[in-house]
């Protein structure tokens, strides 16, 4: 098989003001920010113009869970939520331009992630073939004709199709702007589902190294939900005033996905409500706080492993930069300190953006290396066997 030939799909000067888009696999809403993006000698300098959080409306956000279990959403639901939450995105666009006070007509691109409804990475056999495939829902088409704005959108199929998890995609990010000459950095997302590059000091692309390890806020959301209807455990506050149940922890780290082998990304397929639901049945008369402690210890405990296990011989780090929405969870960030010590813990920091912008920032920038021709998977991350295009350009 040959590697095609890329060819610029943009004319005119590169775009600069740039809004990403991502609602991730808890689906609590849509994160959109608004960067500047100037570059400067194959160097990127982000800057960040607005960023707004918005939750889904109503009860849509349970609406689209229910929707994305295999047996529950049926064809016609999901074709009429890729229309509406595509809607959604694009009303993102306009609330975050509107902060930022930028005229939609002074935004030159989108690039939306979209709702992932399901994921499946590893090869399944179908009607004699086997095929890796995933589903992110929020149509580009509809955010570029509401908008106005060229809009990449979709962007992990491509990795799919070249044999690939088609995720994490962060790395790529995380090697454009964190990568230093003197310092090993792991940089830790901590959202629905937890993963991490690893940039070896002074690093080229080829020394990136990264994996999704498990749940980070996934199970600790659903616990807080079902247990104090509250959305999260507001600065780890429940876990902290209970004790780890060690047969429950030990069962939730018996999980399989541990001890897969590289590459592999997971999701809510594998760790959303059953995974949830066989805990509670598990966890017997254990306290509520007692629940909320073991899945934080979980988390934590599953991200020091999953690097012991994979990347500390050969890359041995020296800070662990932390961002995502479990970076506000105090009790969590002191459980991975206390693992992964005497390796510092600390909060990722940008110049040019918050570290709650972070994957958002990752889909503008997507969106932008797409239109000027550039591949930005990391193929020794995601195990696909090229450089590819990400997404599909969509144009108003």
């Amino acid at each position: 098989m040959t590697t095609p030939t890329h060819r610029r799909s943009w004319s005119g000067p590169a775009p600069r003001v740039v809004a990403g888009l991502i609602s991730g696999t808890s689906a609590d809403g849509i994160a959109a920010c608004l960067v500047k993006i100037t570059e400067k000698r194959s160097t990127l300098d982000v800057r960040q113009l607005a960023f707004v959080n918005r939750p889904y409306p109503g009860e849509m956000r349970k609406f689209i869970l229910a929707n994305s279990l295999p047996g529950t959403g049926s064809v016609d639901v999901v074709c009429t939520l890729n229309a509406l939450i595509g809607v959604c995105f694009a009303d993102a666009v306009v609330a975050v331009a509107k902060k930022a006070r930028v005229p939609l007509s002074r935004i030159d691109l989108i690039g939306s992630h979209g709702q992932t409804v399901h994921h499946i990475p590893n090869p399944e056999p179908f009607f004699g073939m086997k095929v890796r495939s995933t589903l992110q829902i929020g149509d580009p088409s509809v955010i570029a004709q509401r908008t106005g704005i060229t809009t990449v959108g979709d962007f992990r199929p491509a990795d799919l199709a070249a044999d690939g998890q088609g995720a994490p995609l962060v790395p790529y990010l995380d090697y454009l702007l964190f990568r230093s000459k003197s310092e090993s950095r792991m940089l830790l997302n901590l959202g629905g589902i937890a993963n991490f590059t690893v940039l070896p000091k002074r690093c080229t692309v080829d020394d990136v190294r990264g994996l999704d390890t498990g749940p980070a806020n996934m199970v600790i959301d659903a616990l807080s939900n079902l247990l104090y209807r509250e959305p999260f455990d507001r600065n780890g506050l429940h876990a902290a005033a209970g004790k780890v149940v060690p047969e429950l922890l030990a069962w939730m780290m018996s999980h399989p996905y541990f001890r897969q082998s590289l590459p592999k990304t997971t999701g809510r397929e594998q760790f959303g409500s059953m995974f949830v639901e066989e805990l509670l049945r598990r966890a017997g008369s254990a306290a509520p706080d007692d629940l909320l402690a073991t899945a934080t210890e979980c988390t934590a405990l599953s991200v020091y492993n999953q690097y012991v296990r994979y990347f500390r011989r050969s890359f041995p780090i020296d800070a662990v930069l932390v961002s995502g929405g479990g970076a506000h969870n105090l009790h969590l960030v002191r459980r991975l300190q206390a693992h992964f010590g005497p390796v510092p813990v600390r909060t990722m920091k940008h110049p040019g953006f918050s570290s709650d912008a972070k994957e958002a920032v990752l889909f503008a920038i997507l969106a932008r290396e797409t239109v000027l021709g550039r591949t930005s998977n990391v193929p020794r991350v995601t195990g696909a066997t090229r450089s590819v295009l990400l997404g599909k350009i969509c144009v108003p």
